[in-house]
């Protein structure tokens, strides 16, 4: 995911550099995201700083576990965003044809069969999987810093992903609170 958000914040909000206008904290799994979020969103005390929680969903509840993570802000002083991926960051890359074929132009024809294959990428259980299976060198590493350079903003058929991009141009006018 920091790979990914590293590429493509800067896209997103032009003239954003990371550690001048955001920081991306990485987490080791989804415990210790669940313990840091109340930690972090009650103690950081930066004027005007505001949150973006982004997790992957992995077949869990969407509306229980988005729930659960804006009640781990519950006593925030700062506006937290918290979005759900559907089901893996991988399904974002599925809803872009055009950018998984930039990313791999050997595999134009299996990458076209298998985006046919999904027409609702968010519906995809593990499209981590589906997309090594037909891209040999597909590597999630390298996946996240191709596709975070090339991932069109606004044409997605991803909503996961649009929902995303709306948010994160939304929090761009301070508010305070906790946004949904």
């Amino acid at each position: 995911m920091k790979a990914f958000l590293l590429e493509f914040l800067p896209r997103l909000v032009p003239g954003w550099r990371h550690e001048e206008h955001f920081l991306l904290v990485p987490h080791e799994g989804k415990s210790d995201l669940d313990k840091s979020i109340p930690r972090k969103v009650k103690a950081w005390r930066e004027p005007g700083v505001r949150f973006v929680i982004v997790r992957d969903n992995d077949g869990a509840d969407c509306t229980a576990l988005k729930g659960r993570l804006l009640s781990l802000c519950q006593g925030a002083s700062c506006q937290v965003l918290v979005r759900l991926i559907c089901q893996e960051l991988e399904s974002w890359y599925l809803a872009q044809e055009n950018a998984l074929a930039d990313a791999y132009p050997s595999k134009v024809k299996a990458i076209k069969q298998l985006v046919r294959r999904y027409a609702e990428p968010d519906m995809c259980a593990k499209p981590s999987r589906e997309l090594a299976r037909v891209i040999p060198e597909f590597q999630k590493q390298d996946a996240a810093r191709r596709l975070g350079r090339l991932l069109a903003i606004d044409d997605s058929r991803s909503a996961s992903f649009r929902v995303f991009v709306s948010g994160v141009q939304r929090l761009m006018t301070p508010a305070k609170g906790i946004s949904s």
